[in-house]
C-alpha cells in the first residue's frame, strides 16, 4: 500500500488528472493537502485536507517585506503544510510514502523537516530571469537595478525547492530552459497531460454555431468567429494587441464575431494602478459591442461548446509559462494564430499546424487571422494537424503513465 500526499494551495489545479489516476489504484491511499477550494470541486477517491489561510499578522508581516515577499509567503505556506502533515499524522494515522507538489508557493520547504527520507516530485511551473526571459524579451525592454534585485529574490524559495526534492516535473522545454544548470539533470520534462477526448471536435465533423442561453447568444453555423481566452485579460497573454486586432479586422469583415472568455483582472505581471486593460480600451475607442462579447469565465461544457464554433483562435503570449487553453484549442482542432514566442514555438510550427504571428504587431496578427478566415480548408487542415500534434506530445494517458513512473522510480 502507498499513501500519496499532493500538495497545491489551490485544489485541485495541476492534479485535477493526476489525483484521481492515482486514487484509481486500490493500492493508493490519496490525500490533497490544500489552503482552498474555491470552486467546491471534488476529486473520486481522493482525500481533501484543508488547512488554515495566514493570519492578519502573517498578512501584515509579508507586506512589509519589500523584495522577500515572495519568500515571506512561501516560509508562512510551508509552514501551514508542515502543521497540516503533523495533525494528519496525528489524527488520521496518515503519513506520506511520497510527496508531489507544486513548488512556486513554498509547500514544500520544511516536508524534509518532518519527513526527512520520504521522496518529494516537485513541479517546478517557473525559474525568473532577469533577461532573455518573460520580464525582459524584446532589445527595447532593459531591466533597472530594482527589477534585477527583485527578480533574482524570487527565486530564493525556487532554489530551495530545487536542493530538497529527489526529481522535479516542468511541463515544457521552454520552461526547462529556463532553470540553472547545475539542477537540470533533476527536472523531468513531463507535461500534466491534455484530456483529448473531452478536448475533440464537433462529432458531425463541422464546426458548429454557438449558442449561449445566459447571454442570449445565438450565432448560427457558418458564423465567422473568432475566439479568446485567457484567465485574465493582461499585457503578458498580449490582450492589448488582440483587441487592435480584431479592430482592424472587425472593420474589414462586417460578419464576423469575437468571443473573448476570461475575467478582467491581472493574474501575471505588473498590476496597473487604478484602471485595467479593459478599461484602457474603452479610452482607445471601445469596440463593437454587438460583435464582440465578452462572456466571463465559463464552466468546461460552454468552453467546448465555444472552442468547437470556432473559426479562429488567437494565443498570444511572452515568452512565459504555456497555458492550459492553448493546447486544449490544439486538441479541439481549432485554426489557431498564435504569437512567434518561444513557448508557442516549442509546439506551433508556422503554416504546418497553425500560423504565427508577431506579439506586439496588431496589424500582423489581424492579417493572419484574415488569412485564416479566407481560406476555410487550409484552415481545416491546420486544425486537423494541431489535434495531431497534441495526440502525439501531450495525450493524457501519455502523460499519466510517465508522471506514475517517476513517482515509482523514487520509492524503494
Amino acid at each position: 500500500m502507498l499513501n500519496i500526499l499532493l500538495l497545491h494551495p489551490s485544489f485541485p489545479a495541476q492534479w485535477s488528472h493526476l489525483a484521481p489516476y492515482l486514487a484509481r489504484n486500490p493500492e493508493n491511499t490519496v490525500l490533497f493537502a490544500s489552503k482552498e477550494n474555491s470552486i467546491n470541486s471534488q476529486l473520486p477517491g481522493v482525500t481533501l485536507a484543508l488547512y488554515a489561510k495566514p493570519t492578519e499578522a502573517e498578512e501584515k508581516y509579508i507586506e512589509g517585506c519589500g523584495p522577500l515577499r515572495p519568500a515571506a509567503e512561501a516560509v508562512i505556506e510551508g509552514q501551514a503544510v508542515v502543521r497540516a502533515m503533523q495533525w494528519l499524522a496525528k489524527e488520521r494515522n496518515f503519513k506520506p510514502d511520497v510527496i508531489i507538489a507544486h513548488t512556486g508557493w513554498g509547500s514544500t520547504l520544511y516536508c524534509k523537516d518532518l519527513y526527512p527520507k520520504v521522496p518529494i516530485i516537485g513541479y517546478f511551473e517557473w525559474y525568473y530571469l532577469a533577461e532573455d526571459s518573460d520580464c525582459y524579451w524584446w532589445p527595447d525592454e532593459v531591466p533597472q537595478m530594482s527589477n534585477r534585485i527583485s527578480i533574482r529574490t524570487r527565486n530564493a524559495h525556487h532554489l530551495l525547492n530545487l536542493e530538497l526534492c529527489e526529481a522535479g516535473l516542468t511541463p515544457t522545454k521552454w520552461q526547462y530552459s529556463q532553470f540553472p544548470e547545475e539542477y537540470k539533470p533533476k527536472l523531468h520534462i513531463i507535461h500534466e497531460g491534455i484530456d483529448t477526448n473531452f478536448c475533440s471536435p464537433d462529432p458531425s465533423g463541422k464546426r458548429p454555431g454557438l449558442i449561449l442561453e445566459d447571454i442570449n447568444l445565438n450565432l448560427p453555423e457558418g458564423t465567422e468567429i473568432i475566439t479568446y481566452v485567457s484567465r485574465g485579460f493582461e499585457i503578458y497573454r498580449g490582450f492589448p494587441y488582440f483587441m487592435d486586432a480584431i479592430r482592424i479586422v472587425l472593420q474589414r469583415r462586417p460578419k464576423a464575431h469575437v468571443i473573448v472568455v476570461g475575467k478582467d483582472r491581472i493574474c501575471y505581471g505588473a498590476q496597473l494602478k487604478d484602471t485595467t486593460y479593459l478599461k484602457e480600451e474603452e479610452k482607445k475607442g471601445g469596440y463593437d459591442t454587438e460583435r464582440v462579447h465578452f462572456v466571463g469565465l465559463r464552466n468546461r461544457g460552454d468552453f467546448r461548446k465555444i472552442l468547437r464554433s470556432s473559426s479562429c483562435h488567437i494565443y498570444l503570449t511572452r515568452p512565459f509559462v504555456l497555458s492550459w487553453s492553448f493546447l486544449e484549442a490544439m486538441s479541439f482542432g481549432c485554426p489557431i494564430v498564435g504569437s512567434k514566442t518561444p513557448p508557442v514555438q516549442e509546439v506551433m510550427e508556422d503554416e504546418v499546424n497553425g500560423k504565427l504571428a508577431e506579439f506586439r504587431s496588431p496589424y500582423h496578427i489581424a492579417r493572419k487571422i484574415e488569412e485564416m478566415l479566407d481560406d476555410p480548408e487550409r484552415a481545416r487542415l491546420l486544425g486537423q494537424r494541431a489535434r495531431e500534434t497534441i495526440l502525439e506530445r501531450f495525450e493524457l494517458g501519455k502523460c499519466l503513465r510517465a508522471q506514475e513512473d517517476l513517482m515509482y522510480s523514487l520509492i524503494r
